[in-house]
């Protein structure tokens, strides 16, 4: 691994932008997994442990027997703050082999899957999972706001689903349809909102003309239990 700088990062999130076939990305984050961990450290990616704060707080089940489906799982950044928090079991599922070794290699996981999420279903079955959360993949270029039926899905009755989306600028268009699609979920008796909780500083800005941090939200939703 490499000495990196913040101008490193920022080169690397803007070519990020510019990949937006699903075999492009593949190959991005492929070829990101070495250096990614110090790279969101330099971004000051605060997602992850923002996450894992808004939902321990709902979750009042057994944490030690409850399994977490964590989608787009990256390193496992999310699943060590949970695991900071009590829980234990935890079932990884992203389209980056590279990231998945480097997932695997932390420990944390009892299974790892490889899917392109929004071009292939998601590799569980329904109704399997206390809690699923899916952190910094949701957002505009990355996995297609439908997707959110799938963790809603494989989600058990009165079970959790943690989302998270930036709030920056160049991300306002996606937010929008994400809020549409959970509220129409909402409306459809899939599930309820137990958090939202919106953010100023998230992550470093990289794009121009934003300056400082941006903004974020996380949202947790509860199933419905019929």
């Amino acid at each position: 691994m490499s000495y990196r700088t913040f101008e490193d990062v920022k080169e690397v999130i803007l070519s990020a932008h510019k990949n937006t076939e699903a075999g492009d990305k593949v190959g991005f984050y492929n070829t990101w997994a070495e250096n990614y961990d110090q790279d969101v450290g330099l971004l000051d990616y605060r997602a992850p442990s923002l996450a894992a704060n808004c939902l321990s707080p709902c979750f009042h089940g057994d944490r030690v027997t409850a399994v977490i489906l964590d989608v787009a799982c990256g390193t496992g950044l999310v699943a060590a703050q949970l695991k900071r928090m009590g829980f234990r079991h935890f079932v990884g599922v992203d389209g980056s082999k590279g990231m998945l070794e480097l997932a695997n290699k932390t420990g944390l996981y009892q299974d790892l899957k490889q899917c392109m999420l929004g071009d292939e279903p998601l590799p569980v079955q329904a109704a399997q999972f206390e809690v699923v959360v899916i952190v910094g993949a949701l957002s505009d270029g990355q996995v297609p706001v439908r997707v959110i039926r799938e963790l809603c899905q494989a989600t058990k009755p009165g079970g959790y689903v943690c989302m998270t989306t930036r709030g920056n600028h160049d991300n306002l268009e996606y937010k929008a349809a994400l809020e549409r699609e959970l509220e129409l979920m909402e409306g459809a008796g899939l599930w309820g909102p137990v958090a939202i909780t919106e953010v100023e500083e998230w992550e470093k800005a990289v794009a121009e003309p934003e300056k400082g941090y941006i903004p974020g939200v996380v949202y947790v939703y509860r199933k419905s239990s019929l």
